[in-house]
């Protein structure tokens, strides 16, 4: 969701789940969400019954009665402050309507990520980084993930030691498997100059060795 166009009535979907702290811009801690088709919206029980999904939750009847539409997959009081920081993000969002909306985020980016990918390709033959996503803009979403065959955790830290956020997955050793570096590129705000810079950081961190610091191979709470 925020990232991708998705016509869910259009593709027959019965059900759909997603998240608020992405491309939504909720943060963290943003709600989920869910979208049931209605063909099922008042024939599947939700599994967590609560009382905001009640028919009528302050006639306080001994027995569950669910409300009827969308309603009665609601559980209990959500997070207020969560719903208001998404609220905003998705505002922000919208706002993005009068200028093409999600087709138009969606052609930024595509043109963001395949940028991305060609300055790799381009400046970073030299290191043992290989593009672990789909080449074909069609088959990726707004995340490109780079595969590393060192210490990617402590290239992820160097980056963001540089303002340079992104994220790491642990390849499993046991397997030959090697460290996924991944970058999001949130069509919103992220600019063109912003790729070349992360490019031009990235290859920075490479070609000065800097990641091998002991610093940098410290683990934190979170990657």
């Amino acid at each position: 969701a925020g990232a991708v166009p998705v016509d869910l009535n259009g593709a027959q979907a019965d059900f759909a789940i997603g998240c608020g702290y992405k491309y939504l811009n909720g943060g963290p801690g943003a709600p989920a969400f869910v979208w049931v088709h209605a063909r099922h919206v008042n024939r599947v029980e939700q599994p967590l019954s609560g009382w905001h999904g009640h028919a009528a939750p302050f006639v306080f009847t001994p027995d569950y009665q669910p409300a009827q539409g969308i309603a009665r997959y609601l559980c209990g009081t959500p997070t207020l402050l969560s719903l208001a920081a998404l609220d905003c993000g998705v505002d922000t969002l919208l706002a993005a309507e009068p200028m093409g909306g999600m087709q138009a985020l969606r052609r930024k980016s595509v043109a963001l990520s395949d940028l991305f990918i060609r300055l790799v390709r381009e400046q970073l033959s030299a290191h043992p980084l290989t593009i672990a996503t789909p080449l074909d803009a069609a088959r990726r979403g707004s995340q490109v993930s780079l595969s590393f065959d060192g210490d990617g955790y402590a290239v992820m830290q160097a980056l963001i030691a540089r303002g340079v956020i992104g994220d790491f997955r642990a390849g499993d050793k046991t397997r030959g498997d090697t460290d996924l570096l991944r970058f999001g590129f949130t069509p919103l705000y992220l600019r063109h100059v912003d790729v070349f810079d992360a490019v031009q950081t990235l290859r920075d961190v490479l070609d000065s060795g800097v990641w091998r610091e002991a610093r940098f191979a410290r683990k934190g709470a979170v990657t």
